[in-house]
């Protein structure tokens, strides 16, 4: 071996086409030398480290000039494992991973778990009320956070940068709430089969209705930025368009699917937790192209205002309610208080299991430890993420942890228009028609 020779890479030649070699300089170089061969045909990896591929995705792009004529995904960067880490820890442990994937909208990922687990169980009759109103009311407050990164992020990659700073600024505002009920900001693993980890901590309606009327004032912003924008309408309209026979052909959900005109929404055709006993519309637009999809997502966070709203004059009336299982075999255990120690275990409820008899104490030693058992089964339960639908296929053989967890990630699945949505346009619309997909990575490489 050589001094100049690579003990780690082989030596390999291409036997097609020409290698450019891009270290810096100008784009007049780089064309000069192209303007040598008579084929403009060029390809270009766009990612995983571009900032507005929205996180580890790499586009590999064929160009003709600035012509996007072929557009490939290539995902895999973010991949955790997190489908098989749940076949080893127990049932209520699971919630802790799959929280972790689509990490933009976490609740949506515990609560189609949760519901999975709970159709397996034939508990979903005996979940309490308020547990499926807080279910609804931390969702729809989620699907406001996650849209505003959407529609903060989509204006940022095209130079709209007050939308961006207004959108985070807003979801500040959704955080701090979550932080005040969950005690987290993210991966909460609030929503757990049987209920919810906790009630709602003293004032918290308060601050939700403070939230709500406050975001009423918010959301004209955006409207005002954007709906009109002449130069925020050239750069989305016409722009990543996929009619309904494509995104049908391709399993397309969410706002993608609805921006043809399509109303299919499960909180409205396939309802659970409640949803149907809930006032709001499906928001839809008939241009199937990325301005109608951003439309969309604005509509979509006034409709959600007004399920908050439902929901916090539910919880009002349902004070002291339960807000899990009474099943003792199956409710988890813990009544979490804050202490002088932060989060835990209050200290009246330790003094009882510990005071009550051994065997409430290894009762709960075990249902913490090993987990409940789960009939043997397979259940599938759908849930409408802000990006569409989102399932958990779970399988049980009988035991205290899940056989088998696979999710149905709508970023995974609408990831497949990439090539649909790009070829034909320019290398700018690549950006448009990503962003207005709105995929989160963590949930595609799960």
């Amino acid at each position: 071996m050589t001094a100049d020779q690579d003990m780690y890479a082989s030596s390999t030649e291409t036997t097609e086409g020409r290698v450019f070699t891009v270290s810096g300089q100008d784009w007049d170089q780089i064309a000069e030398g192209l303007a040598e061969d008579d084929s403009d045909r060029i390809v270009v990896n766009m990612g995983p480290q571009h900032p507005s591929t929205h996180g580890v995705l790499r586009l590999i792009l064929e160009l003709e000039g600035e012509t996007v004529t072929e557009a490939r995904c290539g995902i895999g960067y973010l991949h955790t494992g997190i489908e098989k880490n749940m076949e080893f820890r127990s049932w209520v442990q699971g919630v802790t991973f799959c929280t972790r994937m689509d990490y933009l909208s976490p609740f949506f990922n515990e609560a189609t778990y949760s519901l999975g687990v709970e159709r397996l169980l034939d508990i979903e009759d005996q979940v309490p009320e308020k547990a499926d109103v807080m279910r609804v009311l931390l969702m729809e407050l989620n699907r406001i956070s996650s849209h505003l990164v959407a529609i903060a992020t989509g204006g940022m990659e095209i130079g709209a940068l007050t939308v961006m700073t207004v959108g985070f600024r807003e979801r500040e505002l959704v955080l701090d709430l979550f932080e005040l009920i969950t005690g987290l900001r993210m991966n909460h693993a609030f929503i757990r089969p049987g209920g919810v980890a906790q009630d709602l901590p003293p004032g918290a309606l308060d601050e939700i209705r403070a939230f709500v009327a406050l975001m009423r004032k918010r959301l004209p912003e955006y409207a005002a930025l954007c709906n009109a924008n002449p130069i925020f309408k050239a750069r989305l309209e016409n722009v990543g368009t996929l009619d309904l026979e494509g995104c049908v052909a391709l399993g397309l959900t969410g706002p993608v699917l609805r921006s043809t005109g399509y109303p299919w929404d499960l909180r409205k055709s396939e309802p659970y937790c409640g949803y149907e006993t809930y006032d709001f519309d499906v928001q839809t637009w008939d241009t199937a192209d990325s301005y109608g999809r951003f439309r969309i997502r604005l509509n979509e966070m006034w409709e959600s205002l007004k399920i908050v709203e439902q929901a916090a004059d539910r919880l009002a009336g349902l004070e002291g309610a339960p807000v899990m299982i009474e099943d003792k075999k199956i409710g988890w255990p813990s009544q979490l208080a804050i202490g002088s120690d932060g989060m835990g275990n209050s200290l009246d409820h330790i003094r009882h299991i510990m005071g009550e008899s051994m065997e409430a104490l290894i009762h709960h030693f075990k249902l913490v430890t090993e987990g409940f058992r789960v009939p043997a089964g397979q259940a599938y339960v759908p849930v409408e993420s802000p990006r569409g639908e989102l399932g958990a296929h779970v399988v049980s053989d009988g035991g205290t942890r899940p056989f088998r967890a696979h999710f149905r990630d709508p970023s995974f699945t609408n990831l497949q228009a990439t090539s649909v949505m790009s070829e034909g346009g320019m290398i700018s619309d690549v950006i448009v028609a990503i962003a207005s997909i709105d995929p989160v990575m963590g949930g595609v490489d799960r």
